[in-house]
């Protein structure tokens, strides 16, 4: 039930999201389950997977295998997909990379894994994102450092017409390097085998 690199779940899962993260998720995960959803196929539920630390996931299809037998045999638990995401290097985790000296070197294992077979499937391809006060950005990713569209004039929702985006130039960084890194990165998990 981890990446290869990852040893022990509870402690991976406490050092990311903080003190009894795992076992408020487990119980959760079983109430859901209890609930219908996993079960029932009109109910489902996916998990969402990202690395602790730097370094790319391992592939999407072994994980869910290893995370459903996993979470059925200690805890009950059964779920219909599990979705591999890249952690990109911005807010929380690109401060963790600086403050361990790693950013350039997590920068450099994402453009050399850059995979040009994910670029179809990027979702800021076909896919806004909309912030609280209507804001518009190409991703939630650009949207966390504030990347407007339009030289950083703010462009919001009421203002947007498709033809006005339609084949509009996409706001990137070097942020972006996590989407098409390996298998790539979506909300839907990885974008290859």
């Amino acid at each position: 039930m981890r990446d290869a690199r990852s040893k022990n779940p509870r402690k991976a899962e406490s050092t990311q999201r903080g003190d009894g993260a795992f076992e408020g998720s487990i119980a959760a995960l079983q109430l859901l389950n209890s609930l219908g959803y996993g079960i029932e196929t009109e109910l489902p539920l996916h998990l969402v997977y990202n690395p602790v630390g730097a370094f790319l996931p391992s592939p999407q299809a072994e994980l869910e295998a290893d995370y459903k037998r996993e979470l059925a045999a200690h805890f009950g638990i059964v779920f219909n997909n599990l979705y591999t995401i890249t952690n990109l290097p911005i807010g929380r985790f690109a401060a963790y990379l600086r403050h361990n000296n790693k950013l350039d070197e997590y920068m450099e294992l994402l453009i050399e894994a850059f995979n040009p077979a994910t670029i179809s499937g990027l979702m800021c391809r076909n896919t806004i994102s909309v912030g609280w006060r209507g804001e518009v950005y190409d991703c939630d990713f650009n949207q966390q450092l504030n990347m407007q569209w339009q030289d950083g004039k703010r462009v919001f929702l009421w203002d947007v017409y498709p033809e006005k985006i339609d084949n509009r130039e996409i706001m990137t960084g070097d942020h972006c390097f996590g989407c098409t890194a390996g298998a790539g990165s979506s909300c839907c998990g990885a974008l290859t085998e």
